[in-house]
């Protein structure tokens, strides 16, 4: 009868942990994690295809982002700046979703790190490596996630012209060359563990090779789009006028 008594408090003390330790409030944690980096993650994959538009001429260019920012709405055809701002704000807020329960767990003693390093070493296994990965760009992204955003919204107006400026001119890209890889690693390799560790996917290595096939492709389309925005901008003057449609 002790026993039973004791067994019993102590579930009822584990079921009525408070916090992070909670079971209930761990798990609902755990899947605004995983549901928030899927959001991400495609919309990376959106965003890298609609800014590669510009591969296809300025007009292309134009037309995305008109069309994102909600022309069709607009007698002019001209979108509205505004929603840009509302849609960072939006994916500011997932970003801290995401971001402040991975903190939570990231190593902070030496200890941890030493045991994550041996194990590493003695146990090479691939996941534990992606893992490993997904850690470091995401403590990296912490620092050039709020560079990005401040520099996409002021000033918030898109088009061939004002973006090739900003890349160029105002020197945007020396961030980009250290954010595209390590966000495309966080953000593809993120999704392929969200849906191995929800169990969506029943070949895991297939899977896998589609990531880093994802991964070839969307640095390569980063890359080559980097490089039209920096010959654009090196032919433009200062200061720069908005792009004006052709159609």
């Amino acid at each position: 009868m002790a026993a039973n008594s004791l067994q019993t408090k102590a579930g009822s003390g584990a079921n009525t942990a408070k916090g992070f330790a909670n079971p209930v409030w761990a798990d609902l944690i755990d899947k605004l994690q995983s549901l928030s980096g899927v959001v991400l993650g495609l919309f990376l994959v959106m965003h890298l295809q609609f800014e590669s538009s510009l591969l296809l001429g300025k007009e292309a260019f134009y037309q995305v982002a008109q069309f994102i920012e909600g022309g069709v709405f607009s007698e002019t055809d001209h979108g509205y700046s505004l929603l840009t701002q509302i849609f960072f704000c939006f994916i500011s807020l997932v970003v801290s979703i995401h971001a402040v329960p991975a903190l939570c767990r990231f190593p902070t003693q030496i200890g941890q790190w030493r045991a994550l390093r041996n194990q590493m070493r003695f146990l090479p296994h691939e996941e534990t490596k992606i893992w490993f990965w997904q850690m470091i760009t995401g403590f990296l992204l912490f620092f050039l996630v709020p560079i990005h955003f401040f520099t996409m919204m002021t000033p918030p107006e898109t088009g061939p012209y004002l973006s090739a400026e900003r890349v160029y001119h105002f020197n945007t890209w020396a961030s980009y060359v250290l954010l595209l890889p390590i966000v495309t690693i966080h953000a593809v390799f993120g999704l392929y563990r969200v849906v191995v560790k929800w169990g969506l996917v029943a070949h895991r290595f297939a899977t896998l090779k589609f990531a880093k096939m994802l991964f070839g492709y969307l640095m390569l389309l980063g890359m080559a789009s980097m490089l039209v925005y920096i010959i654009l901008g090196r032919s433009l003057g200062l200061p720069e006028v908005p792009y004006v449609s052709t159609l």
